[in-house]
């Protein structure tokens, strides 16, 4: 995402470019494209100067978005789940619930505090070095 951020205004960036720069592969590249396109945040366009485009202004759009567009809701409870909370008879009463409710909610917080325009100004300084690829992400891992 920050790739087509970076590239914000200055048309579309393709597919390649991004694999390339952030050392990820096309094929993994393309599943998170797919979502960040369903949920509104980037838009592609088709064509030999094709690629990607962000859908909105970089202050717009908020580390929360993306994270919520890749992984669903921010819940740190399965109980704390759109529509689960009905199946739990102790909801109402549940410490543990409540304790990861607030955690939760701070976390969405953090994350919808940060926007892309946040990232750029603070990114603005340093210059691209392409990242070496690496053989395997582990399943729930952030890339740093």
């Amino acid at each position: 995402m920050f790739e087509i951020v970076r590239h914000y205004g200055n048309g579309p960036i393709s597919i390649k470019e991004i694999a390339e720069r952030q050392g990820i592969s096309f094929s993994y590249l393309e599943q998170i494209l797919h979502k960040l396109g369903k949920a509104g945040l980037i838009e592609s366009v088709r064509g030999p100067a094709g690629g990607y485009l962000l859908a909105r202004k970089p202050s717009e759009l908020t580390i929360g978005d993306v994270v919520r567009a890749l992984e669903g809701p921010i819940a740190l409870s399965h109980c704390l789940e759109p529509g689960e909370a009905d199946d739990c008879c102790q909801a109402d009463d549940c410490v543990a619930r409540m304790v990861w409710a607030k955690v939760g909610a701070k976390i969405e917080e953090a994350l919808d505090s940060i926007s892309f325009d946040d990232l750029l100004r603070r990114n603005q300084k340093k210059t691209f070095r392409p990242r070496p690829r690496k053989k395997a992400v582990l399943a729930g891992k952030g890339a740093c």
